[in-house]
């Protein structure tokens, strides 16, 4: 009698675990048929939307990716790429050093506005980004800075330690008995941030890097309001340019542009997690 319920009990974990890989692959099929579909239209001969057969191109070829790079007159992919490289960088090591000093202050120091500026925080963290395009745009026209990537950077960066919430976390996690013991031994609070939390918070600096990388990399709203001249354009606003009859050049790039971002993640996913993960703990 035991044995039998031991085996139904086993029968019954066996089809749990079926049903739910079979749910998981269901999902993974559905998000990853719009990748494929794009990849292979990047490799459309015709270079047209409407000469597909069905979902798929009829006949490929390599020429789509040639084209992005070396066909230049009207769409100066390359440039684009430079462009966007250039505000994303730019984004994430100014954003990055900002969320990480806001993040360290509001942790580590206690002060008569700390709970007002927190509770601010995250009350517009609530609305959306685009309600303040307007004012985003005024500002820009007064200090000359529509058509200036250098803008772009400057409003990625001055938004990005809004979401501070997660590396404040992380610094919660990290003892203040560490930070006490070294200002007994007369460490000033500058060396402690840069000599002892600075080197323990590696995961939680790769996630914000990236994060900080990925908006900027991909925003279209922001480039498209500040940026006229078509030399100017990020990638995600080329690409809107192109003409319909150029979706195979579209789709090409952005299959191309989604590969620094994808590399990335392979590369330093288990410190983006670990810093997610930890951060979360008390965030």
């Amino acid at each position: 009698m035991i044995e039998k319920k031991k085996r139904q009990i086993r029968i019954g974990e066996a089809v749990d675990t079926g049903a739910t890989y079979a749910v998981l692959l269901l999902v993974a099929a559905i998000f990853f048929f719009p990748c494929l579909w794009l990849i292979l239209a990047s490799f459309s001969k015709s270079g047209s939307i409407y000469s597909f057969d069905g979902f798929f191109p009829k006949t490929y070829s390599m020429d789509t990716f040639r084209k992005l790079f070396t066909d230049t007159s009207l769409y100066n992919y390359p440039r684009w790429f430079k462009n966007t490289l250039y505000v994303a960088a730019g984004s994430c090591v100014l954003g990055t050093f900002l969320t990480i000093l806001t993040a360290y202050t509001m942790s580590r120091f206690t002060f008569r506005a700390r709970k007002p500026l927190m509770k601010a925080t995250m009350v517009l963290g609530m609305f959306p980004s685009f309600m303040g395009m307007t004012a985003v745009y005024l500002l820009m026209t007064q200090f000359g800075l529509i058509n200036r990537l250098t803008g772009l950077i400057l409003i990625y960066a001055a938004g990005a330690p809004m979401g501070y919430l997660t590396q404040k976390g992380f610094f919660d996690t990290i003892p203040k008995a560490i930070d006490e013991a070294a200002k007994i031994d007369g460490a000033t609070n500058m060396q402690v941030f840069l000599k002892i939390n600075l080197p323990l918070s590696r995961p939680i600096i790769v996630y914000t890097a990236l994060t900080s990388f990925t908006w900027p990399w991909s925003d279209f709203i922001l480039p498209k309001l500040l940026l006229k001249e078509k030399d100017l354009y990020t990638v995600a606003v080329g690409l809107m340019s192109l003409d319909e009859t150029e979706f195979a050049r579209f789709a090409a790039g952005s299959v191309f542009i989604a590969v620094p971002i994808v590399l990335l993640y392979f590369c330093l996913v288990k410190d983006m997690v670990d810093g997610m993960a930890s951060g979360a703990v008390k965030g």
